[in-house]
């Protein structure tokens, strides 16, 4: 007994010294552009900046990183290969894993570190998680999430699990344009199909404006994404799925209106859907029907052609999104996080020694 509180007291000064390292663990995308792949390496980043010792965890020595779309600084953060073996996770490390990868969870159940799920889709959680099992099953107690919303129904599914919210935070990057915006629509979709029915639904229902573009942001770098976000005339968005919705809160920051499929879990900053013909909520236009999102499209073009688009829908999402979702406020909560990750394992390990005394007394 004594030697194991001798081990648990080593981890406990590691610690308090700094000497463990913050996995992430991540899939590659080949190159694609992912929301989520990009908030894990910003949870990476900003920890690296302020002196923690973090590494990429992937699977395969092929790797090929997001030096193309996120920048060559973050392919700086180390990286590691399960595949090269040289992993080493010690019993005060901490090991994030993403929500669709239960298989991971298991693999890792009896490793000695601290595990995290790193939950910002909550459509993948099922993905491959064997029926009736749950994340509880593999040794797993936290989670971390991107909102309240997502929390809450984390919480309602795995009703043992503590779950914390890191808020989005928006690069400063994404802003208005400096030029007047050009009529091109910027869209987005999960499923590419949608992208393409869309736009030749509109196309043919509206031939009047066939001149107007329409541009598909999928795989661009996100400096030219956001680039190109500004330009535009409109923002429109499609994701059933969302699990927070990240692409109008960057029209918004571009100053950019934004049309929008409201998705199956709705957002906490989306506003009420719109009945009839034009209705500008607080931050843009929210469609339940996306049969109707044509219609509305065209509707919006035609009123900014001639420029009768309502002053105050650009004053409303201005006020909106103003200091909402900042991007030094969410590097602030990240370090906050993780610094109390690391006092909190503490802490269990205190509490593990002082349980054991009492079981020898």
């Amino acid at each position: 007994m004594e030697e194991k509180n001798k081990q648990i007291n080593d981890v406990i000064d590691s610690l308090k010294n700094g000497n463990y390292t913050i996995y992430f663990f991540v899939m590659d995308t080949k190159g694609n552009p992912t929301g989520a792949m990009a908030c894990i390496y910003d949870h990476a980043k900003t920890l690296k900046d302020k002196g923690l010792n973090v590494s990429i965890l992937h699977e395969k020595n092929d790797y090929t990183g997001v030096s193309d779309w996120m920048g060559e600084e973050y392919m700086e953060i180390p990286h590691i290969s399960i595949e090269s073996k040289d992993v080493k996770i010690t019993p005060q490390d901490f090991l994030i894993i993403p929500e669709i990868f239960s298989n991971v969870m298991d693999q890792t159940k009896n490793m000695p570190c601290k595990r995290i799920v790193f939950c910002q889709s909550y459509d993948y959680i099922f993905e491959i998680l064997p029926l009736g099992s749950k994340w509880e099953d593999y040794g797993i107690k936290d989670v971390i999430t991107t909102s309240d919303v997502q929390k809450n129904h984390i919480q309602e599914i795995f009703k043992n699990i503590n779950v914390d919210v890191i808020p989005i935070g928006i690069p400063e990057f994404f802003k208005r344009s400096d030029k007047p915006q050009i009529p091109v629509i910027s869209i987005l979709s999960r499923d590419p199909r949608d992208t393409i029915k869309l736009v030749k639904s509109f196309y043919l229902k509206f031939p009047q404006f066939k001149w107007v573009s329409f541009r598909d942001l999928r795989g661009l770098p996100r400096t030219t994404f956001a680039d190109e976000l500004s330009k535009s005339c409109l923002a429109v968005w499609i994701d059933q799925i969302s699990g927070f919705g990240t692409f109008p809160i960057e029209a918004m920051k571009c100053g950019v209106p934004v049309i929008g499929k409201i998705p199956n879990l709705i957002p906490e900053w989306m506003g009420s859907e719109t009945e009839n013909g034009l209705e500008f909520n607080d931050n843009g236009i929210w469609l339940n029907d996306i049969l109707k999102m044509p219609d509305v499209i065209a509707t919006f073009i035609k009123l900014w052609l001639e420029d009768n688009i309502p002053n105050d829908a650009y004053d409303k999402v201005s006020t909106f999104i103003d200091k909402r979702y900042d991007e030094s406020t969410a590097k602030d909560k990240v370090v906050e996080y993780y610094n109390n990750l690391i006092v909190n394992r503490i802490i269990e390990l205190d509490s593990l020694i002082i349980k054991q005394e009492e079981t020898i007394q």
